[in-house]
């Protein structure tokens, strides 16, 4: 149950690192078409979620192997929204 509890946690910092960088303004982003941008968000977000249940899926089933491959996977999409909101 706290593994379920901390894969949700990590899901948690993962959209708000992705939101953070759809907000961030970056040139890569604001280049888009505001439709094309709107679907990418919708996409993008929508992908997250989709991992996240996965996850919290195989960590009911007891795969820690699938908790700490998350873990490692919000540290480098933090890492990366990190730097992209520091270089704005």
């Amino acid at each position: 149950m706290i593994a379920i509890a901390f894969a949700f946690v990590l899901g948690f910092a993962n959209f708000f690192a992705q939101t953070m960088v759809l907000d961030s303004g970056h040139p890569l982003l604001t280049s888009l078409a505001p439709g094309r941008f709107r679907i990418a968000r919708a996409v993008s977000l929508g992908l997250e979620f989709a991992v996240l249940v996965a996850v919290m899926l195989a960590v009911s089933e007891g795969s820690g192997t699938w908790l700490a491959f998350y873990a490692l996977y919000t540290l480098g999409n933090g890492g990366a929204a990190w730097m992209i909101w520091r270089s704005m």
